[in-house]
């Protein structure tokens, strides 16, 4: 198997960015956090961690810093790119399960939580079954957490998919392009931590992105 790196996007993270690039370089061959115009040092406490890092002078959205990551990948020929929060809800231990199913020939693995919601914010796990509900409908297939950002992508399929999505909703952007483009797309149970971080996530304002997304790849497939 070729080289695998993890893409951390992240935006004022200092606090958790460290200890997740570090714990990640345990398992992947290189890693690559995406200073999305942090603030707070993020850019640092990641290099201290041992990443390279890349930096967006301003704030341009977690769907622009997985793209920038995904382009780093691609310049430095990785085969698979893990992408997983920085904020430590992501455990790191759970890899190797997504990369045997990548192994397996899956072009995405997408790491659910569906099989173990508790503690996940109520206003998250309605948003979520909600978007992963027209999604399924979308892709003809069965998707069950489209919104989590813990999967495993095969880097040169990855860049042909042609996400228009900045924000959160290129997550989901991204797995409806894949289906439709006749990618193998396999799920595989993860664990998330809920701690203290506060969610970046604006159920009402990604809810209306998510919405504005689908209906353009409905009407408009662009």
């Amino acid at each position: 198997m070729g080289k695998i790196c993890a893409v951390i996007p992240a935006y004022n993270e200092a606090a958790t960015v460290g200890k997740v690039a570090a714990r990640v370089l345990e398992f992947v061959d290189c890693a690559v956090v995406v200073d999305d115009g942090s603030t707070d040092g993020t850019a640092e406490k990641a290099a201290a961690a041992g990443a390279s890092v890349a930096v967006h002078e301003s704030n341009r959205g977690k769907g622009a810093a997985i793209a920038t990551g995904l382009a780093w990948a691609r310049a430095h020929r990785c085969e698979g790119a893990v992408l997983l929060d920085a904020d430590g809800q992501h455990d790191p231990r759970e890899m190797p399960r997504l990369e045997e199913a990548f192994l397996r020939g899956a072009d995405i693995v997408l790491g659910s939580r569906m099989r173990a919601r508790a503690g996940m914010p109520p206003v998250r796990a309605f948003t979520n079954f909600i978007t992963s509900l027209v999604t399924s409908c979308m892709v003809g297939r069965r998707i069950t957490d489209s919104q989590s950002g813990y999967r495993l992508l095969r880097v040169d399929t990855a860049g042909a998919l042609r996400a228009a999505g900045s924000r959160f909703d290129m997550e989901t952007e991204m797995l409806i392009r894949a289906a439709r483009a006749g990618l193998v797309i396999r799920e595989v149970p993860i664990t998330t931590i809920y701690g203290r971080e506060k969610s970046k996530i604006n159920p009402l304002a990604d809810t209306f992105r998510f919405i504005i997304m689908a209906l353009r790849l409905i009407f408009t497939d662009r």
